[in-house]
């Protein structure tokens, strides 16, 4: 057995495009487990929306939530370890964000918070409605970001979305030079907003560090460019089919799109 740890990005990765995992997967991971093998969730996502898809591949494991900003125990229902936003910086996200028109999710605490619906806004909250109750995430519209981020114990991240990617990728621009904070891609049409320094590949390596591992040991899935620190430091970083052909280009091993079994097949090649 050559992998000792199995990370998953979720969002165009294990989960389909109708948020589903697919059955080849699930059995495949289980099996998995059942031989040993820890399998971690390596998300963009915040804790509180994961629950459906932590409870169907039953793990044991916490989650590295928001890009590597944060690492939740489930079991306990507390962070293990924490690198979030300043409120100092998030206010000044906040402005920014209010002159130029552009709108999104502030990730804290146990809650995604917006102030003006958007297109990403309306489909996460229809996925959120979609689910049973117990599973749902606290998806809370407030009249004042401002305000919200004040009160906020701690603050993860921003996911700002906007028809205008090219529009987007000029205030990441400007949040990195003027704030000094990560922005990271994490779909076609939504950039992410976070502490500098946090990734999905560093919390990773710290816990990994933890289990007495090493990088060497994992075998990684991912689809974005928020996974590039992931896949560029493990055993083995596959990209799924879908991923854009930059992400393809610098991962050891492509495989199928997110509607296909690679994930199963790639984890009976290479783990059992």
């Amino acid at each position: 057995m050559s992998y000792r740890v199995i990370a998953l990005d979720l969002d165009g990765t294990l989960l389909t495009p109708r948020k589903t995992i697919l059955p080849e997967s699930l059995a495949a991971l289980a099996e998995a487990q059942r031989a040993g093998v820890k399998v971690i969730i390596v998300t963009g996502r915040h804790h509180c929306a994961i629950h459906p898809f932590y409870q169907a591949l039953a793990l044991d494991t916490p989650a590295i939530c928001c890009n590597g900003t944060y690492l939740y125990d489930y079991q306990a229902k507390k962070v293990l370890s924490a690198d979030p936003l300043a409120q100092p910086q998030a206010l000044q996200v906040i402005e920014m964000l209010d002159r130029q028109a552009i709108h999104g999710l502030l990730y804290v605490d146990d809650a995604m918070l917006y102030q003006t619906p958007t297109g990403h806004v309306e489909r996460t909250q229809l996925w959120a409605e979609s689910l049973p109750e117990h599973q749902r995430p606290l998806f809370l519209q407030v009249p004042d970001l401002a305000a919200a981020a004040r009160e906020a114990q701690a603050i993860w991240k921003f996911a700002l979305s906007h028809p205008d990617t090219r529009a987007l990728q000029q205030f990441a621009e400007e949040v990195e030079q003027t704030l000094g904070l990560a922005c990271e891609w994490s779909w076609h049409d939504q950039v992410d907003i976070a502490q500098a320094g946090n990734s999905k590949g560093k919390r990773l390596a710290q816990w990994v560090a933890s289990q007495g591992l090493e990088m060497k040991d994992v075998l990684a899935f991912g689809d974005n460019y928020n996974d590039l620190s992931m896949l560029e430091n493990v055993g083995l970083g596959v990209a799924m089919g879908n991923a854009d052909e930059a992400i393809k280009a610098r991962a050891a091993r492509v495989i199928g799109t997110n509607l296909e079994p690679g994930i199963a097949e790639t984890i009976r090649r290479e783990v059992l």
